[in-house]
């Protein structure tokens, strides 16, 4: 009886083991990159020139279009785009419900959205990234710029990068790329502010912050694979040892 009880205790101690084990392994994977928006220099007031960072997130097809909708809530007068080798890029415009004063003249039009389209033959392939600049400017007033995006795979998929941040500070399921602005510090033509905001992107050199925080998640995911892969491995020991009791 003594026999049969721990037989039994040894088995739920393995099943529950070899279930955790899996929760954790799953809980492990990494999070998917999205697409970001990077610069050196991004100043309330200022001009800026700013980088769409999108990486391939499939392994079975290649990313052909990239669509930025600029905020309809802080436009900005002038932008214009990098010419990118193998790409096609337009933009569109929209009526202001609200006249920009630039320079001392009235904008009644802005640019609402930016299209990026590959070439035949090109594609952002697997495993790569890509980066789609443009000069923007004045920047607005505000503390931040949300860019909804849209990341068109040729295999006809449409990943819809538009989430904005949680109010509550949890993750979002696709957060759309956001800039935080600096408050302005020099001419109006966006000299390098001296104050920089926290978590300022730098369009070169990627994004310090979120760099961390990347190789942060890193860390953690590693350590809780390995966590999860010894956790399993005890439990089915145990599950084998409590089924053959005399291997």
């Amino acid at each position: 009886m003594e026999y049969a009880v721990m037989r039994r205790n040894l088995l739920r101690a393995g099943a529950v083991l070899a279930a955790v084990g899996a929760v954790v392994l799953a809980s492990a994977a990494p999070a998917a990159a999205h697409v970001t928006v990077n610069s050196a220099n991004a100043t309330q007031g200022g001009y800026a020139k700013v980088a769409f960072r999108v990486p391939n997130e499939r392994d079975n097809a290649g990313t052909v279009k990239l669509e930025i909708n600029l905020p309809a809530d802080a436009p900005v007068a002038s932008v214009s785009v990098r010419p990118l080798p193998g790409w096609t890029v337009k933009t569109e415009k929209t009526t202001l419900t609200k006249p920009l004063e630039v320079h001392g003249r009235q904008i009644t039009e802005a640019v609402s959205k930016i299209t990026w389209t590959a070439d035949s033959g090109v594609q952002v392939r697997p495993g790569q990234f890509e980066e789609f600049e443009a000069s923007l400017g004045p920047l607005p007033e505000v503390d931040q710029m949300i860019f909804k995006a849209l990341q068109t795979y040729s295999n006809g998929e449409v990943v819809r990068w538009i989430d904005e941040p949680a109010t509550d500070g949890s993750e979002v399921e696709h957060p759309a790329p956001v800039l935080k602005l600096a408050k302005s510090t020099g001419d109006a033509h966006g000299a390098v502010a001296s104050t920089v905001a926290p978590g300022e992107h730098d369009a070169d050199g990627g994004d310090e912050h979120a760099s961390s925080s990347s190789s942060a998640g890193t860390l953690l995911g590693a350590l809780g694979l390995a966590l999860g892969l010894v956790a399993l491995v005890i439990g089915l020991l145990a599950y084998r040892r409590a089924a053959n009791p005399r291997a």
